[in-house]
């Protein structure tokens, strides 16, 4: 299934694509792309459903972040060798954990801005995981379980506020619109090998990062049982994995966001996101 959330924001209804590409009111099955709507009992429930009988949607509603009522926003640092590489860092022993707060999260397709004093809003498209078994110290033989579906993330960051400013990575990390997360959340059995996507990213149409989930240091088992050892996960938490090589900090000279920019970045099967920059 290919889940999401569509309308004004803060108005957003559950729908589902069906076969034909057609948008579907779920607002009768569920409230919210959400909590235990994700959960396998919730994503069970949605698979009975004959979409074909539900209503039909208007295709030029604006899409919201495709999971709603985020309870956690947790991302991995460094996850590519060739990332860290351009980084100047050494390729981690152990995931880099931080947060973004979900007041970040926007929809796929709305404007990122640029935070006032900033000087190098960067970017980066990374594989989203989408929980829905809850659990504490979950093992990686069962991690998989644990998964509802996945996305399409642009892990937006400031370099200076990140990495110059003192202190840890999530000032640089979590303002506002620094988290477009969608178009949809492709349910975990419709991705046949999660290991193997391509992932790309232009800005005004040069392409800056072209890569594949084959060449993360950690997978997405290893991340999902690693983190629970430090925290429960939570049905509708949403973990952000990683990028690979070509971020604006690692071009020679970097590049950074400026307003007027167009992005667009996507992962294959799972969609593709359009953001236009502006100052905030």
């Amino acid at each position: 299934m290919k889940l999401l959330r569509v309308g004004e924001k803060g108005q957003e209804k559950p729908a589902a694509l069906d076969a034909d590409g057609k948008l579907r009111d779920l607002s009768s099955v569920v409230s919210d792309i959400a909590g235990e709507a994700l959960t396998p009992e919730g994503l069970n429930k949605l698979r009975d459903v004959d979409l074909s009988t539900l209503p039909e949607l208007d295709a030029g509603l604006r899409y919201g972040a495709c999971v709603g009522n985020v309870g956690k926003f947790i991302c991995i640092g460094l996850n590519y060798a060739d990332h860290a590489a351009e980084s100047g860092a050494e390729v981690p022993k152990e995931p880099i954990v931080f947060g973004k707060w979900t007041s970040a999260i926007v929809g796929p397709n709305d404007d990122v801005e640029i935070p006032r004093d900033s000087k190098k809003t960067d970017w980066e498209v990374e594989l989203g995981v989408v929980i829905g078994k809850g659990g504490r110290y979950i093992s990686e033989e069962d991690a998989m379980d644990h998964v509802a579906g996945y996305c399409v993330i642009n892990d937006i960051s400031e370099r200076e506020f990140q990495l110059e400013r003192g202190g840890s990575w999530d000032k640089g990390k979590g303002s506002d619109t620094f988290g477009p997360i969608g178009p949809w959340l492709v349910t975990a059995d419709e991705v046949a090998d999660v290991g193997n996507l391509k992932l790309w990213l232009e800005v005004d149409g040069k392409r800056y990062q072209d890569g594949t989930t084959a060449n993360l240091i950690f997978d997405v088992p290893h991340i999902v049982s690693y983190l629970s050892r430090f925290m429960s996960l939570q049905p509708g938490d949403v973990i952000s994995t990683g990028t690979p090589a070509g971020v604006g900090l690692g071009q020679t000279p970097p590049v950074y966001l400026q307003p007027g920019n167009v992005v667009r970045l996507g992962i294959e099967g799972l969609g593709e996101q359009q953001q236009t920059v502006v100052q905030a």
